[in-house]
């Protein structure tokens, strides 16, 4: 459905750190930095990206917002679970798992 997701970040290095560890979790390799120091995850099924707002102005949260990223299986969801609070995250909702919706399976 999409192509890319970008996250603003003010401290870009703290992102990079925690989603390699997160995201290596999933077997995805290291953040690389482009020109305008961002630093792009990149998958066939697509890309996740963090930097600095291109405006100079700070990032802000979305607070409630969510990215869903693809995992092979429950371990590997719980790996990279796992990953993200050892790396600064924290843990707010339910346990890691299949989660039910109006729209199928998440």
């Amino acid at each position: 459905m999409f192509t890319h997701v970008i996250l603003g970040a003010d401290d870009v290095e703290a992102s990079r750190r925690f989603y390699d560890a997160a995201l290596g979790a999933l077997g995805v390799e290291p953040g690389q930095a482009d020109p305008l120091g961002r630093y792009w995850w990149r998958t066939p099924r697509g890309s996740f990206g963090v930097g600095k707002p291109l405006d100079g102005g700070p990032a802000c949260g979305a607070n409630g917002g969510t990215i869903g990223f693809h995992a092979k299986s429950a371990e590997a969801v719980q790996a990279f679970h796992d990953a993200g609070v050892a790396a600064g995250g924290a843990s707010i909702e339910d346990p890691p798992g299949e989660r039910k919706g109006p729209f199928g399976t998440l």
